[in-house]
């Protein structure tokens, strides 16, 4: 597997890299993405533990104890139960949102797909995120992923990321070059 030096240059990617590194020797990765994606949406979700995890009042066993709670009721697969363990232990929990971020991209790049970002000024339609996915995969040659968002200040149109690649067609972006264009 060929890691990005980016990722694995970072705490957070090491972290993400070794925690990848034994769910793939215990064919778990599906399991341990899946229970990262369920982490990264209670700290979304959630402000308390958002809070815990920057938290560095709480001492390391409280920090071990809260954060063990926690997979329990997310009912987290054992080994992201024992890397939660590890993180709360060595004082890590606050780099888990970025743990997380790192490990699905190291997992998207083993699988050979790249996620595309995209962000349109409404809620795209299953048939229309279908049919960008098939052409960005064209485009790239590779499966390509799409994390979807909605900026209503785009006005109309997308902005497609894809690694340090953007893509913009939106309404906003054009209205902003024809002024440019005008004042010239």
């Amino acid at each position: 597997m060929e890691n990005s030096g980016g990722i694995t240059a970072s705490l957070q990617g090491r972290y993400a890299s070794a925690l990848f590194d034994l769910a793939r020797e215990q064919n778990a990765i599906p399991a341990v993405e899946s229970d990262l994606a369920t982490l990264g949406a209670a700290l979304a979700g959630s402000a308390d533990l958002a809070e815990l995890i920057h938290n560095p009042e709480v001492s390391r066993s409280n920090a071990v104890k809260a954060i063990d709670a926690v997979a329990g009721v997310l009912s987290l697969s054992p080994l992201t139960r024992n890397f939660l363990g590890v993180l709360a232990g060595n004082r890590r929990l606050g780099a888990l949102p970025k743990i997380v971020a790192a490990f699905a991209a190291i997992a998207a790049a083993y699988r050979g797909e790249v996620t595309a970002e995209v962000t349109s000024a409404h809620p795209l339609t299953d048939d229309q995120l279908a049919a960008l996915a098939a052409k960005l995969q064209a485009r790239e040659g590779r499966a390509v992923k799409l994390s979807a968002s909605v900026d209503p200040e785009l006005l109309g149109g997308l902005v497609v990321r894809i690694g340090s690649q953007q893509i913009d067609s939106s309404i906003r972006t054009r209205l902003n070059s024809l002024a440019l264009a005008m004042k010239g």
